[in-house]
């Protein structure tokens, strides 16, 4: 009888799985469906509560709906746990997700058996009312992300597009400004009567997404809280979009880029695919989100005597800083940026800021290299493998032209701008401005005082910018690079340039020179245009400008905003062009094409210099 009632029993659970599997395509594909308007509904209930004053019957309806997405979101991620062959491996799949919902859960308990808020009582506890607010904005926009992932994995058509990866980029980066344009413009996020005007709207919105920090307003006066944490959201967006995609670009599409740094990707995380690209894009965010949040803490004990309101004051200002920090933006919650008196002479704050700065500016690949635990037991195991040129050109840009631009700013404006302070602290601005102008766009001075030769070799820092794949800008220390290591061959006459002894194609260096040139060119045409519309600021206010926008620096002298419209607009495009030309143009460069052989045309003679 045992024996039957055993068969039995397993018969029951074998029609119950096959009953369970049966339904699966059903249920999620009923899931996915509803997923899309639901998060759609809920993200705009969001938006309207968040940018414009309601009443009560309005805010409930609100509430409604967000509680709505909320379960159903919860019941989504659990159906799909349930329908999982293996519970254990899907959660370790989904490890932020599983949190992030046991942690709603939690919250759901807590407020219908203790009514009990979480979030808004540790909102209240550390000093931000808004807490909720701001996290349901996060979960929204967190579960929207997915879902547009999920449809486009599942969506026949996109593969039909055929949009190239230029074209992707360019559309992403005008897709979160319009967003963001959209955002800040409403009633609830400045304190402008009727909200931001377009122009200043819309100049934030692409300084912040370009990670400039150009602005046409105070930040710190005009924003409110809300209009703040938009502008941080698009700060971290924008360089997460940017240095998403240059890496895997870098990594995975060009072949001459990083060969032993991908064939570890491969290696340590079957990175080999556009689709299985998506573990390396998890790889950027957890980087980044890690160093943030170092640099948050650090922040958050750096502050010295400035006052705050609360402690939640103080850590949004540590949490806005360093996110600016790390993606070399540039924003700052004071009117004079770090040249605030409070601020200009706090060397444990500039460091912390200037320690973000220059992991920001380096890019994932070499922090990567350097920093993760996989490439660190990849090397471990095989100790001839070296650190790839990426990665060296990256670190050895930090050691010399850091200690350059330190020395050359000191003795520029040492009896200027500098003058009045004691020897350590003027040693102090000018290593950090030395770090800052390289396209993050912090100052603890008043660059409007500096003298032209200071200007002039800001200037050239700023063009120079950051490593490759990273949040920083400029031509970058690669190309930079190879464009010196070349003309310097050229000169000694070798056939040939080497770098840490290996050999740069002569593809690699005609791609240098062609971004070399392409931003020069660009810079040449934006002074030109702006000595049209607004050439009463001068030509070295103006040329200054431009340097910083194209090379989504975010520096000034103070004249941003006394820019006429037509000019800001050219500004504007600059800030564009700056952030995603000099990749397009490497796309363009380095894209298939069928160069026919059949032929080949006899050498010309030129006469050069």
């Amino acid at each position: 009888m045992s024996t039957r009632r055993r068969i039995t029993v397993n018969q029951i659970r074998e029609r119950i799985n096959l009953r369970i599997y049966d339904s699966k395509p059903f249920v999620t594909k009923l899931l996915r469906y509803f997923s899309v308007p639901l998060s759609l509904t809920a993200v705009g209930a969001l938006i309207i509560s968040f940018g414009f004053p309601l009443d009560e019957e309005q805010l409930a309806l609100v509430d409604y709906i967000l509680k709505a997405s909320i379960g159903f979101y919860i019941f989504k991620y659990f159906s799909e746990l349930f329908y999982d062959f293996s519970p254990p491996d899907y959660i370790r799949r989904t490890k932020s997700e599983f949190v992030l919902m046991s942690y709603m859960v939690i919250n759901i308990l807590a407020i219908n058996l203790f009514n009990f808020e979480i979030t808004s009582e540790v909102g209240n506890l550390i000093g931000v009312k808004q807490l909720d607010e701001v996290f349901m904005f996060a979960v929204q926009a967190y579960f929207l992300i997915f879902i547009a992932l999920e449809m486009g994995k599942a969506s026949r058509l996109l593969p039909q597009l055929k949009i190239s990866p230029p074209a992707l980029l360019l559309l992403s980066f005008i897709l979160i400004t319009i967003l963001g344009a959209g955002l800040l413009a409403m009633p609830e996020m400045s304190t402008t009567q009727g909200g931001l005007g377009a122009m200043d709207a819309f100049f934030t919105s692409i300084s912040a997404v370009c990670v400039t920090g150009l602005s046409t307003i105070d930040v710190s006066s005009i924003l409110t809280f809300k209009g703040q944490v938009v502008l941080m959201f698009l700060i971290q967006l924008g360089g997460l979009n940017f240095i998403t995609f240059t890496s895997i670009f870098a990594l995975l599409a060009n072949p001459g880029v990083g060969t032993r740094f991908k064939s570890m990707l491969q290696a340590n995380y079957s990175v080999d695919s556009l689709e299985t690209s998506v573990l390396l894009t998890g790889q950027i965010i957890r980087f980044s989100l890690l160093f943030e949040l170092i640099s948050a803490v650090l922040l958050f004990f750096s502050w010295g005597q400035t006052s705050f309101n609360s402690l939640g004051d103080r850590l949004f200002h540590s949490i806005f800083h360093s996110i600016s920090a790390f993606n070399n933006a540039g924003f700052s919650l004071y009117p004079s940026g770090l040249a605030d008196a409070a601020l200009g002479t706090n060397v444990p704050l500039g460091l912390v800021i200037a320690g973000t700065i220059i992991l920001g500016g380096l890019g994932f690949s070499p922090i990567s290299e350097v920093f993760s635990y996989q490439a660190l037991r990849y090397r471990r195991n095989r100790p001839w493998v070296h650190y790839t040129v990426n990665t060296k050109i990256a670190v050895y840009a930090v050691i010399f032209l850091v200690p350059l631009g330190t020395l050359a700013f000191y003795v520029l404006e040492s009896g200027s701008s500098l003058r009045h302070m004691p020897e350590g602290v003027k040693w102090f601005h000018a290593f950090f401005s030395s770090v800052t102008t390289r396209t993050a766009g912090f100052n603890t001075i008043d660059f409007g005082a500096i003298g032209l030769p200071a200007l002039l070799v800001v200037m050239l820092f700023m063009f120079i910018g950051g490593s490759s794949g990273s949040t920083a800008g400029g031509v970058k220390t690669s190309t930079f690079a190879l464009v010196f290591l070349n003309a310097l061959g050229t000169i000694r006459g070798r056939k040939r340039v080497e770098l840490f002894r290996q050999t740069i194609s002569v593809e690699l260096l005609n791609l240098a020179l062609s971004a070399f040139l392409f931003s020069a060119s660009s810079i040449l045409l934006g002074i030109f245009l702006l000595t049209i519309t607004d050439g009463h600021l001068g030509l070295a206010r103006i040329a200054f400008e431009e340097v910083s926008a194209f090379c989504t620096v975010g520096l000034s002298t103070g004249v941003t905003a006394q820019f006429s419209d037509a000019g800001k607009i050219v500004l504007m495009i600059s800030m564009l062009v700056g952030r995603v030309g000099t990749v397009t143009l490497a796309f363009a460069l380095t894209s298939k094409r069928k160069d026919s052989q059949d032929y080949r045309y006899p050498n010309a003679s030129v006469q050069v210099g």
